[in-house]
């Protein structure tokens, strides 16, 4: 099991993350801990932090101050499966008082295999709150935000073989279809919630309404400014797409879309122009 408050020993079950998680929050008296009530689970660069903000401006939704949302808790489980000790853990760090809900994002949950089985174990009643953005677009905002992680880390001496790791990565995370059925596997799909990035942008206030209602929450109106708060913002140059890789992209992808769509319904593929 996990020794010592980061968790910084390998559990018995096989966990080996790649660095240590955060320490669960005290839960004060009369406040109660348990599975979270709602989970964000991607996808990357489609807005999950601002959406998870409004979620939190409702005042039926508890926020533990200072924590931070991507607890990246299931993710790090490459090897072997979360124990008893383990999911407990998990469950401590949701403290709410008695009638507030709690929850978590973490966006690299919807492209790991793994997370949606594990989630329903350790969170069977838990609602999964998706977010989807054009994949051309997700991809030269995933790719742009890696590229810059990598540099970072490596500076000049990036090694190929880790670049195509990178890239093959970010294409496969805007592989939706193939994700979602890994989570309504687990999760059946009155219990997700689906949403189109470019649609909460457009109407934040109507989509936002259709989340809270999601939770079971009453209709509340967080400020302006949040609504409308700059979503995605970048500092830094992104990816330019020779036209030759944007047609071949388009080209892989077109197949899941199409799935996608039947999957999702409401999903309006003409906020998508290369699909649409």
């Amino acid at each position: 099991m996990l020794d010592g408050p980061a968790g910084s020993r390998r559990s018995a079950g096989g966990r080996a993350p790649t660095d240590d998680p955060p320490s669960p929050p005290d839960c004060p008296p009369g406040w109660r801990t348990g599975p979270p009530d709602f989970v964000g689970m991607g996808a990357q660069k489609a807005g999950t932090t601002w959406w998870f903000k409004l979620i939190e401006a409702h005042p039926g939704v508890h926020a533990v101050p200072d924590q931070r949302p991507e607890l990246h808790f299931f993710d790090r489980y490459v090897e072997g499966w979360p124990e008893p000790a383990d999911v407990e853990r998990y469950h401590r760090f949701f403290p709410r008082p008695e009638g507030r809900l709690a929850g978590e994002k973490t966006p690299n949950y919807m492209a790991c295999h793994w997370v949606p089985r594990m989630l329903r174990e350790a969170a069977p009643e838990t609602r999964p709150i998706v977010l989807l953005r054009d994949p051309i677009a997700r991809y030269v905002s995933g790719r742009t935000h890696d590229d810059a992680r990598m540099t970072r880390l490596h500076g000049d001496g990036r090694d190929a073989a880790d670049d195509v790791r990178w890239v093959s990565d970010a294409f496969a995370k805007g592989l939706y279809a193939h994700q979602l059925d890994w989570l309504r596997a687990e999760f059946p799909a009155e219990r997700t919630l689906v949403l189109q990035y470019e649609r909460c942008v457009r109407d934040p206030a109507g989509q936002l309404a259709r989340t809270y209602a999601f939770l079971g929450l009453p209709p509340h109106v967080p400020p302006a400014e949040e609504l409308v708060r700059p979503r995605n913002v970048t500092r830094r140059d992104k990816l330019d797409l020779a036209p030759q890789r944007r047609e071949l992209l388009v080209e892989a992808y077109r197949a899941d879309v199409a799935r996608l769509s039947a999957m999702v319904p409401d999903l309006d593929l003409s906020l998508w122009p290369d699909f649409g």
